[in-house]
């Protein structure tokens, strides 16, 4: 699975989760040099806190646009370590 967003690969993985519709990649395959530290937090009342990174390309910025759950409870262990995206950002095969 690749994530794409301004035609640049945010991250790219053989190895993704789906929950509720979307792709988990695994933290390492993601591109650090693209990821901007949010303040965002949403709580999920399944998975816990998500915490937010907004991705910058070429000067452009797409505010929250990856999320990730430092501490997931339980039933969401599985997307321990992982991240996953939106906001127009293609996740395709």
């Amino acid at each position: 699975m690749r994530a794409i967003w301004k035609d640049t690969v945010i991250a790219e993985s053989d190895d993704t989760v789906v929950v509720e519709g979307n792709h988990y990649f695994p933290t390492a395959a993601v591109r650090p040099e693209v990821l901007r530290i949010s303040d965002t937090l949403t709580t999920c009342p399944w998975k816990g806190v998500a915490s937010y990174y907004s991705i910058e390309v070429d000067g452009e910025v797409n505010t929250d646009a990856a999320w990730y759950y430092l501490d997931p409870l339980p039933a969401a262990e599985q997307i321990r370590g992982r991240m996953a995206f939106w906001k127009g950002v293609d996740v395709t095969p």
